[in-house]
């Protein structure tokens, strides 16, 4: 059994907290493009989701990623989960999700949500979450969106979206 002395871990991410709080939508993927991480910003192209791409200005952000329960059955190893890459896939509109943090800068509560749009690099994907501006590489979240507190010792933290 595990001992969690100091704090539980924050959750997984792509799972919505709060759910009476929730608005999630169901969408469909785009097979062509479908995103590869649950709890990472979605866009609409050609009336499917794909993830944010290089350059993307936060106003293409329609949502996220929201880790369906119960869901799919997959075959990916213990610990990792791959979403779908074709039909039906949900996402959040406006609620509280646990997200991924990237980036060496701690998430603080109330902080502002950076998406990393340029640049990426190791720990900083395109569409990782970010809780410190980085020049023109990163853009920030409305200011109804901000980080609920800080991340655990895997780097998960819950982020409230377009409350």
């Amino acid at each position: 059994m595990v001992a969690y002395p100091y704090r539980l871990p924050a959750g997984i991410p792509g799972t919505v907290h709060r759910i009476e709080a929730a608005t999630i939508e169901p969408q469909e993927t785009d097979p062509t493009n479908p995103p590869t991480a649950y709890g990472v910003p979605v866009k609409v192209v050609s009336g499917r989701m794909q993830p944010l791409a290089a350059g993307d200005a936060v106003g293409v952000i329609y949502g996220i990623n929201v880790r369906d329960f119960p869901g799919v059955a997959s075959q990916d190893p213990l610990g990792t989960s791959t979403p779908p890459v074709r039909g039906g896939m949900s996402v959040l509109k406006r609620g509280y999700i646990n997200v991924l943090l990237a980036g060496a800068t701690a998430a603080v509560k109330g902080g502002t949500v950076y998406v990393r749009v340029a640049s990426p690099s190791t720990g900083k994907p395109i569409g990782g979450f970010e809780a410190a501006a980085d020049s023109t590489n990163t853009v920030a979240l409305p200011a109804n969106s901000y980080f609920m507190g800080p991340a655990d010792a895997f780097g998960n933290t819950e982020i409230a979206f377009n409350i």
